[in-house]
This record gives structure tokens, C-alpha cells and sequence, in this order.
């Protein structure tokens, strides 16, 4: 199974936010949205970061309260770690581990086209390893 798949399965939207966005917005965001990351963007194609419920709560660390009013430019992450549809989930989890990030964006041909998150990348593979447990048991059963 390769990304493209994960995303065919649970589709490709992707939440932005502006890096001109206060923090507090995020969060709200991440709220109503359920999710623990957010891609920055200015048009909702170019990847220009990424922030994570992590990123905040380092943020009120260092700052306190006041981290709300600040822009998510000033806590994003700016090299981000991004996967293509092409990548395979086996590629994609060896980076997500090797890498300690729980989200990275779909790139391509140079624009944004979905996020995986580690969740997205375990359903997969319980799936997967589902699937092939049915068909050991059928064939298996098959021998007797």
C-alpha cells in the first residue's frame, strides 16, 4: 500500500491556517476540526510549515498565556518532513519514527495534496495485517 491509498480511504483534505494567524485561532481550529496539526499556507497549496498541538504547548511553556496572541509563523516549524502520494506506508512510517513527527503533508508535483497522520499510517497497517490473517486462516483451512 502506498500513500495514495491512505489518502484515497480517508480522503484528501487538508486544514491550513495563515502564518499571520494568531495562535489562539490555531487552536480554536484544532479544536473544531478534531485534528493535531495544521498546515501553514498562504493559498492552501504551498507548504510553508507546519504546526502541531506540540508546537503550542512548548509555546505556553516558554511564553505563558500571552503564546495565544502570538502569529503560528513565530511557532511553526519550518523545514517540514512531507511524503508524496507515490511514497509507501512501510517508507512513510520508518520517517515518522526515525523523524519523531505524528503528521506529514502529501506534496505533489510541488502543491499540497492531503496529510497523513500516524493514526491514518496504523489503521493501515492493522488493516492490512487483518487482510493477511483472513487469508493464512483460509488457506490454512483450506489444506485440512
Amino acid at each position: 500500500m502506498d500513500v495514495d491509498g491512505i489518502l484515497r480511504a480517508k480522503g484528501a483534505a487538508v486544514v491550513t491556517i495563515r502564518p499571520d494567524a494568531t495562535v489562539g485561532e490555531l487552536v480554536r481550529g484544532l479544536r473544531e476540526e478534531r485534528i493535531g496539526a495544521m498546515v501553514v499556507s498562504e493559498d492552501g497549496r504551498t507548504v510553508l510549515g507546519i504546526i502541531s498541538e506540540r508546537d503550542v504547548v512548548r509555546g505556553l511553556a516558554d511564553r505563558g498565556p500571552r503564546i495565544l496572541e502570538a502569529q503560528v509563523a513565530e511557532l511553526m516549524t519550518r523545514q517540514v518532513v512531507s511524503c508524496t502520494p507515490r511514497d509507501s506506508v512501510k517508507q512513510v512510517m520508518e520517517e515518522m519514527t526515525r523523524r519523531r513527527v505524528r503528521h506529514l503533508p502529501v506534496v505533489a508535483d510541488g502543491a499540497l495534496a492531503g496529510i497523513i497522520s500516524i493514526g491514518d499510517v496504523v489503521k493501515n497497517r492493522l488493516e492490512e495485517m487483518a487482510m493477511e490473517t483472513n487469508v493464512l486462516r483460509e488457506a490454512y483451512i483450506a489444506r485440512r
